[in-house]
């Protein structure tokens, strides 16, 4: 937990940190959904490793479970690769395994790329974090598509504390289709149809309608697309080249890759490889491996942003409620934090130690709703099996 967001730190603290941070030129958020990072490297050189379990073992374990199809996974000392496996099938009916190099979705990791954008975009003078959303995107209050868009600011859609209610639920977009294009302020006018729960700034709601806004903002803001700025400021200089944010209808993992299933409203597993592209974007839409993640994360840890960025995203960030981490339980006893991405049907999370440089990456193609309560337990218990085989 970042320094500003510890229970109990006293306000004077707070505020001394808070100011610095705007001294650096950056207006200071408020505690929010995502950390920026769950790996650092190691203190030392030569630091204790801990003894890694069989990943393949872990994962085939995984994949025994009826809720999982296939899973691939990598193990990371400091960069460098020191396990990986794949267990499972492809596909429902067989299909052979998964490369365990296969490229699959990143789903909610993405918003973690998207705040760096933001982030600098804030430090070139083209955002501050307290500009307004109305003033960024009028025309979300003009046309009423987002309620009290003039109070809503940049820091608090990072942080899920805006209070826009999330238009990715069954209620307002059909999992199953897979052939009808929604531009992204469709998607924001649905969100309209929801009744507000909270005021702007109040607490924590996770929404992926405020990184949709994101992505608005950051294509009006640079003339590019969301997917050319990625490709610019993080995938090309991490040299994540296996990486992508789909730009063209309907989108697709490229290369062969673990399919996934979601049951209809009749039970029947329906195949949702072909997820519609439309309720990616900002908000959850690239496309990587594990090898390029853990570059991610890694560089997130470094010197992606500076320490003066660093602080303005997370000085006063809050801790989301336990019913609504978008980022799990981590693993180890908390040893292992964790950032997570799922859609229907699958789970991508990035487990990493702070103290060790250590990091493992897995995906897990379903055979389950992605809310089945049986699955983040499941990928958890691979995760503890592989990093802490002790415990």
């Amino acid at each position: 937990m970042h320094d500003a967001c510890r229970p109990g730190i006293p306000e004077v603290e707070r505020t001394l940190l808070v100011n610095r941070v705007k001294k650096a030129g950056l207006a200071a958020l408020a505690c929010g959904a995502l950390t920026l990072s769950v790996t650092a490297p190691a203190d030392a050189a030569g630091a204790d490793r801990p003894r890694f379990g069989d990943v393949q073992k872990a994962l085939a374990e995984l994949a025994a479970s009826p809720e999982v199809l296939g899973a691939i996974g990598a193990v990371y000392v400091d960069g460098k690769k020191v396990g990986k496996g794949s267990a499972g099938t492809r596909l429902l009916d067989g299909g052979g395994k998964i490369p365990a190099g296969a490229r699959f979705r990143a789903g909610s990791q993405t918003k973690v790329m998207t705040q760096v954008i933001i982030m600098k975009l804030v430090t070139e003078d083209k955002l501050s974090l307290d500009d307004k959303l109305s003033d960024l995107l009028p025309e979300v209050a003009e046309k009423d598509l987002v309620e009290r868009a003039d109070e809503i600011t940049v820091e608090q859609m990072i942080h899920h504390t805006s209070g826009i209610p999330n238009w990715f639920t069954p209620e307002l977009i059909d999992y199953l289709d897979f052939t009808t294009y929604l531009p992204p302020m469709e998607l924001v006018r649905r969100s309209r149809t929801v009744e507000r729960k909270q005021e702007p700034g109040e607490k924590f709601s996770y929404s992926n309608t405020n990184y949709y806004l994101l992505g608005l903002i950051i294509e009006k803001l640079t003339k590019h697309s969301v997917a050319a700025e990625f490709d610019k400021r993080i995938f090309d200089p991490l040299d994540m080249n296996d990486s992508y944010l789909p730009v063209k209808f309907p989108g697709g993992i490229k290369g062969p890759h673990g399919h996934s299933y979601y049951p209809d409203e009749d039970g029947k597993l329906v195949d949702v490889d072909r997820f519609n592209m439309s309720y990616g974007y900002a908000a959850g839409g690239v496309i990587s491996t594990t090898d390029d993640l853990s570059a991610f994360h890694r560089a997130l840890a470094g010197d992606l942003l500076t320490e003066e960025e660093k602080d303005a995203l997370n000085a006063g960030r809050p801790a989301p409620p336990p019913s609504e981490q978008p980022s799990g339980k981590g693993a180890c006893g908390g040893e292992y934090g964790v950032v997570a991405g799922s859609a229907p049907s699958f789970k991508a999370q990035t487990f990493g130690s702070k103290s060790t440089g250590v990091q493992f990456v897995v995906s897990a193609t379903l055979a389950t709703a992605h809310s089945d309560s049986a699955v983040e337990p499941l990928i958890r218990k691979a995760a503890e099996a592989i990093l802490c085989p002790e415990k």
